[in-house]
């Protein structure tokens, strides 16, 4: 069993990498932001709660988020050979929480691999997406909001991380294929 956490900061490309390693190496995917958006579009009462929290580029509370990605694991992540875990945990709190979540199934998190990008590109990123896809969420002030809540509450989980021997950081900055064989080669330099 592999599992993984894709970190780094909003438009940072770990959409478009977990895409890659799903298809390299079997995970099964779970973006808390898609799961979010879901609940968000059928108007489910936690869509309606996370919305408020979104839409002001805030974190959705710990206990919310853990409840949810505990739900998920339970329905969809059983019996596959492992887990990319893309937007969660965001906090040290969360990280703990899924630490727990994994030892309750008998794992463990392998690796955080840490997408690293300049600001200048992640905004560029972010305003070009939402361009193309609509997201409401890409727009120059939200992208703001949701890059200072990165320095401020999601960066210290680098730290966290490299302590505990679980950061691999990679140049997420550049030609994509170029970026997942980075990862691919921290992946398999982990047996």
């Amino acid at each position: 069993m592999l599992n993984l956490v894709l970190f780094g900061a909003p438009g940072s490309g770990k959409g478009t990498q977990s895409a890659k390693l799903i298809d390299k190496y079997g995970l099964h995917h779970i973006s808390t932001g898609e799961v979010l958006r879901d609940h968000i579009r059928r108007e489910t009462d936690l869509g309606k709660i996370a919305k408020s929290y979104i839409d002001n580029g805030q974190l959705i509370p710990d206990e919310l988020m853990i409840s949810i990605l505990d739900e998920v694991l339970e329905k969809e992540a059983k019996g596959k050979k492992g887990v990319i875990f893309d937007g969660f945990p965001r906090t040290i709190p969360q990280a703990e929480a899924l630490k727990g979540l994994l030892e309750k199934r008998g794992t463990e998190l392998h690796a955080v691999v840490g997408l690293e990008v300049p600001e200048e590109e992640l905004i560029e990123r972010m305003l070009n997406r939402g361009k193309e896809t609509g997201r409401a969420d890409d727009n120059p002030e939200t992208i703001k909001k949701r890059l200072d809540v990165y320095r401020n509450q999601t960066s210290p989980l680098k730290d966290y991380y490299s302590v505990n021997g679980k950061y691999l950081p990679i140049n997420g900055a550049g030609n994509v294929d170029d970026i997942f064989s980075a990862i691919s080669d921290g992946i398999e330099a982990l047996d």
